[in-house]
């Protein structure tokens, strides 16, 4: 991706300059890239669940490698990290409402339960102040730092040029498609089922897990500057 611009961030309601709302779209899209990695560590964990700290390790590793180095020991660089993580997981747990699955969330474990087997957390005619923070993805931006610094903080790879005609049409190829579709939203959701049947147990490898990683992230990069 080009470099962007600094502009100040808007926290009045007022619209976005172009170039900001280039990052919000760009952010989107790594947000959704954490999520199909996140659900497929936590379903791996099974119902006993994963810690926060080792769901950032699994996160870094070279199986998705969607977490740069960080330093827990510097509040500057561990809150972009934390935030997105739990931003992405209670996203994460909307979507699997339907399916009468949930997640527990909290730093000491994360965890994919069934429905019936979710604490609750809130008493029913009470908002959850933690849901609604961290769905607010303006709470991402806490400071009046570069954006652009913030966000390479977090992701590794962050800054990829656009691809070319071969790398995106082969990446397309990759997740089953003959050429990239025509909107990100086909790709995510073709990314998130390829990502399920590759789990080792249903006969896939970590291996076939990072091409479709590496396939994903081409193609983001491909729709977050087209």
């Amino acid at each position: 991706m080009e470099s962007m611009t600094d502009p100040a961030l808007t926290r009045e309601g007022a619209p976005l300059q172009h170039s900001e709302q280039d990052q919000w779209d760009w952010l989107e899209q790594q947000v959704q890239h954490l999520m199909v990695a996140v659900e497929h560590e936590l379903r791996i964990a099974g119902p006993i669940g994963i810690s926060e700290l080792d769901l950032i390790r699994a996160l870094q590793s070279e199986r998705w490698q969607l977490i740069g180095t960080v330093n827990f020991m510097e509040p500057d660089q561990l809150y972009p990290v934390h935030f997105l993580l739990f931003h992405s997981l209670y996203r994460l747990r909307e979507q699997l409402s339907p399916d009468r699955e949930s997640l527990v969330i909290s730093p000491l474990r994360l965890g994919i339960v069934p429905r019936a087997g979710e604490p609750r957390q809130t008493l029913p005619d009470q908002e959850d102040p933690l849901r609604a923070f961290y769905l607010d993805l303006n709470q991402y931006f806490m400071s009046n730092d570069d954006i652009q610094t913030m966000m390479d903080s977090f992701w590794s790879g962050s800054a990829m040029n656009r691809p070319d005609h071969t790398a995106t049409h082969r990446a397309a190829s990759t997740l089953g498609f003959e050429q990239p579709p025509a909107s990100f939203a086909t790709v995510k959701k073709q990314f998130r089922r390829r990502v399920m049947t590759a789990h080792p147990d249903r006969g896939g490898s970590t291996e076939e897990i990072q091409q479709l990683n590496h396939a994903f992230s081409v193609l983001k990069a491909h729709y977050s500057q087209g």
